[in-house]
């Protein structure tokens, strides 16, 4: 896939030094939507261990990580990862995301979360994918919605996010109406 000059596929191990530059150059812009981080994650040998962890979950068919590219210099500028998958009766799935602030409100959010609701549909055969963000999260709930997600309730105290429990807004995106298979 690639949309206004972003490109997506699976990440590996060649990503992890590309990912700790572009997390600690967007820490702070960040901080406000993320657990608490040690300094360790934000370095090479950080993102290559989460790598490792990322693939190991793929490898067991719980959690497909992607990484956000640069189209021209194969940089990465993101990632989205759908995980929580859950098959037989449930068939659903949970996504989160994030954006380089020098990518953001161009457009590479909305098309990601496209494509990995595809992939979810059309390859995983989910019949839908959840999200959540923090209540006062105005711009990745715009992304939600640009993709086709609705809201579906409120949850209290859902994550600990940047140092306290925080409250979410629930979100799903239906993806067909078939018997499971």
């Amino acid at each position: 896939m690639i949309i206004n000059g972003v490109g997506m596929r699976c990440v590996g191990p060649d990503d992890a030094a590309g990912l700790a530059d572009v997390l600690a150059r967007n820490r702070a812009y960040m901080a406000p939507f993320e657990p608490w981080r040690s300094e360790v994650f934000y370095t090479e040998a950080g993102q290559r261990a989460r790598i490792a962890g990322l693939l190991a979950e793929r490898d067991g068919g719980r959690l497909f990580p992607y990484v956000l590219v640069e189209a021209a210099t194969d940089a990465p500028i993101g990632m989205i990862n759908l995980g929580s998958v859950s098959l037989g009766p449930f068939r659903s799935g949970g996504v989160g995301y994030w954006v380089d602030r020098a990518w953001a409100g161009r457009g590479a959010a909305t098309a990601a979360l496209e494509e990995v609701c595809r992939i979810a549909r059309d390859e995983l055969r989910l019949h839908r994918v959840e999200a959540s963000t923090l209540v006062d999260n105005a711009a990745s709930q715009r992304v939600l919605a640009k993709a086709g997600f609705v809201r579906i309730g409120l949850a209290p105290q859902y994550l600990h996010i940047n140092g306290a429990w925080r409250d979410h807004v629930l979100f799903q995106r239906l993806l067909h109406d078939d018997p499971p298979p």
